[in-house]
Order: C-alpha cells, then sequence, then structure tokens
C-alpha cells in the first residue's frame, strides 16, 4: 500500500465514519474504484478504527469522563439503595440507555438456519459482493430516514416536553426512554448488516422520530458508537491473529493513515454537529440519494457486462456467497 492510498482511506474513513454518509459503504466505493482489496490487510483496518476511536473521546472526553464519575456514584446508589429510576439526572439516564441500547448487537450472534454462519456473518457476504447493488440501496434507504429524521426534528421543534428535570423545554425531549434505547439499537443491528446504511444517520433518525431533541440525540449516538468501534477493532484484531499472512508491517503508511483518520474524523463531528445545529441536513438527504441511485445504475451496468465500470476487471459471476 502507497502512502497514497493510505491517506485516501484514512480520510474516507475519518469522514465517513461519523458523517451521516456510511463508511462501510464509502469503503467499499473507494475500493471498488481504486481496485483496492483492503482484505488483504486487515491490521491496517484496525489501525484505521483505532484512529476513529481516538477522535470520538477527544471530541467527547468531557462528556465521557462525567459518565465515568457518574456511573460509579450510579454503583455506589445502587448498593446503598439510593437509586430512583424516576430521579435520574442527565447523565445517569444516557449510561443507563447506552447498556440498553447495546443488547440488541447480541442479535447478531443468532445462528442462520441451513448455513454455518450468523447473523453478524451478512455483513461480510453484502461487502464482498463484486458489484455494489447493496450499498447502492442502503444509501437510498440512508437518504430516507435523513429525510424523515429532518421532518420529525421541524415537528419537535414545535412541541414543548417536561424537562427531566422538571420545568418545559422546547425542541425534544433530552432523555431517552427504554423503547427509544431499544428502537436505536435494532437500527444499529441493520447499519452493521448493511454496506451504505448509516449507523450515525440512521440512529439519529430513530432518535428525532422519538421526539429526541437533535443534539441529545446526536450525542447519545456518538456515545453509543464507541463500543461499536471498539468491536469492530477487536473483530478485525481477532481476524488479524488467525492470519498471521494478513498482518503486512509497513509502519509509515499504516501510521499516516491512523493519524489522518483520526484528525479528520474529529473534523467530521464538528461539521456534523454544525450541520444539524443550523438545520442543514438535506445537504446529506440530497448526496447519499444521488450517490445511491448512480451507484444503483453502475450496478446494474457491471451485472450486465460481467466487468467492473471503474477498472474494467472481470467480476466474479456470484454476487452472494452463503457458506
Amino acid at each position: 500500500m502507497t502512502i497514497i492510498d493510505a491517506v485516501i482511506q484514512g480520510i474516507v474513513q475519518g469522514l465517513t465514519e461519523f458523517l451521516p454518509v456510511s463508511s462501510s459503504g464509502h469503503l467499499a466505493i473507494t475500493q471498488h474504484i481504486l481496485g483496492v482489496d483492503m482484505e488483504g490487510n486487515l491490521f491496517f483496518n484496525v489501525m484505521l478504527h483505532i484512529g476513529t476511536l481516538v477522535a470520538v473521546v477527544v471530541f467527547y472526553h468531557k462528556l465521557i469522563w462525567n459518565l465515568i464519575k457518574e456511573f460509579f456514584r450510579m454503583i455506589k446508589d445502587i448498593f446503598t439503595g439510593k437509586f430512583k429510576w424516576s430521579q435520574m439526572n442527565y447523565e445517569r439516564n444516557m449510561i443507563i440507555m447506552i447498556i440498553i441500547g447495546l443488547l440488541p448487537l447480541m442479535l447478531m450472534f443468532i445462528p442462520i438456519p441451513g448455513t454455518d454462519m450468523k447473523i453478524k456473518d451478512l455483513a461480510d457476504v453484502f461487502s464482498a459482493s463484486p458489484v455494489l447493488i447493496v450499498t447502492a440501496a442502503s444509501l437510498i434507504i440512508t437518504s430516507v430516514l435523513l429525510l424523515i429524521g429532518v421532518i420529525c426534528n421541524r415537528k419537535n421543534s414545535m412541541k414543548k416536553y417536561k424537562h427531566f428535570a422538571g420545568g418545559v423545554q422546547e425542541k425534544g425531549r433530552e432523555t431517552y426512554t427504554v423503547l427509544d434505547a431499544i428502537m436505536v439499537g435494532l437500527m444499529q443491528c441493520a447499519a452493521a448488516l448493511l454496506p451504505g446504511l448509516s449507523r450515525s444517520g440512521s440512529t439519529l433518525a430513530v432518535g428525532e422520530m422519538r421526539g429526541i431533541n437533535k443534539q441529545k440525540a446526536l450525542d447519545y449516538t456518538f456515545i453509543l458508537g464507541i463500543p461499536s468501534i471498539i468491536a469492530a477493532a477487536l473483530l478485525e484484531g481477532m481476524e488479524v491473529l488467525k492470519d498471521k499472512n494478513s498482518i503486512q508491517i509497513d509502519i509509515l503508511p499504516i501510521v499516516i493513515g491512523m493519524v489522518v483518520s483520526a484528525v479528520v474524523g474529529y473534523l467530521a463531528i464538528w461539521i456534523f454537529k454544525w450541520f444539524l445545529k443550523t438545520d442543514k441536513m438535506m445537504i446529506f438527504v440530497v448526496y447519499t440519494a444521488v450517490v445511491g441511485i448512480a451507484l444503483l445504475v453502475i450496478s446494474v451496468i457491471e451485472i450486465s457486462s460481467g466487468t467492473n465500470f471503474f477498472t474494467g476487471a472481470r467480476l466474479s459471476s456470484t454476487l452472494f456467497s452463503f457458506n
């Protein structure tokens, strides 16, 4: 891998991990266009995930530290009998709802009847397809979800909700309910399976559909994503350990790719929050729709011709392989 390839992959990973456009989808598109096979270098993928993990931890370091401190206070209250569900503050509510929001991920390990696969393995099946028709359809779904989120957010802005500490606030609830967290968690599972379905965009949209304040919904989405990023890095790390031949140590490109993904990821979070605050989310609605439709057309052409639209390489005759 060249330094240019590392920089490109770092930029794509950093931008799309947090912007509502799907990191898995755009990495698949980038690799498809460049003809780069990233499966031969899982170690580099792990480093890119670590880079984006650093970005979200640095950006939310104050909130994360407050959540850690509140977690231990909550544990103390539970053991001393002082914990009261109805009197949870914002941080304590977020801790509980993050735990609940992660529970649906257990569904990913359910075996698929008739195969030796689990549900989570479908992500590899879709990503390994020689054409990107699933990615195209998922990007279009992302666009629809973002549009619904925009509409719901406008409705939320005209409503008033009871604040968790008393009184009344506008522009949506600040805290999640159990049902909110479960629905967001289920959407996160869907995003993990479908390359092109944005995790940040789809989970944000679900929060907005449920009447959550858009900024609070985004904060919850990013904090909930930390365990997901760690899990992705660990799973890829385990694959590296299983297949030592996949470790291609070329220090400079790896370091550059990780640093680029961290810096670009930090900027992507800031940009996303700014677009959301200024009600400019329609740009992502249009972008994902245009890319999705264009990719759908290209996929149909590739299926008809049997060749990669960009590189001219022959494509496998099998679109999906279920083992």
